[in-house]
């Protein structure tokens, strides 16, 4: 099933009660996309569909805004969102990682797990980037589009 999920991966997930393909359509168009994802740093570009784009912009510590995204890769409705990421001009990786967002029936609802990986690609370095990466994911995404769904 999809894009493969290599070993250095940071992963939070929530439950949803709602079957995928109603938590799906959160994921048709930017503006419903970026009512939950846009949480701790902004959805600039959302083209859904294989071969789209996702693009992103947060602020860092040094007050600059720094944009990253890339590719999807995998888009199959009700069931799976992957695109490639990496940091846009200075300090990009040498190869992108990998963000995948997944729906999968459970229960009387929906597991929506998402998904940071690829680290393992770049090398010695990937292993720092991971815990790094592990610490900056939280679970306010997903708390997000579970609120969108379920209502209040």
């Amino acid at each position: 099933m999809g894009v493969n999920i290599g070993c250095y991966n940071v992963r939070r997930a929530v439950q949803i009660q709602a079957l995928p393909q109603h938590v799906w359509h959160e994921f048709y168009d930017a503006r419903r996309m970026s009512a939950w994802f846009s949480i701790g740093h902004n959805l600039e570009l959302y083209e859904p569909g294989k071969d789209g784009r996702v693009e992103l912009s947060v602020q860092m510590a040094d007050g600059e805004l720094h944009g990253f995204g890339g590719h999807i890769i995998a888009f199959d409705e009700a069931k799976e969102l992957s695109f490639e990421n990496n940091w846009f001009g200075q300090g990009a990786w040498p190869v992108p990682t990998i963000i995948t967002i997944r729906l999968t029936s459970n229960y009387d609802g929906t597991m929506v797990e998402l998904f940071h990986h690829g680290f393992e690609r770049l090398g010695k370095s990937g292993a720092d980037q991971l815990l790094s990466y592990e610490s900056a994911w939280d679970t306010s995404h997903l708390a997000a589009l579970k609120k969108i769904v379920e209502g209040p």
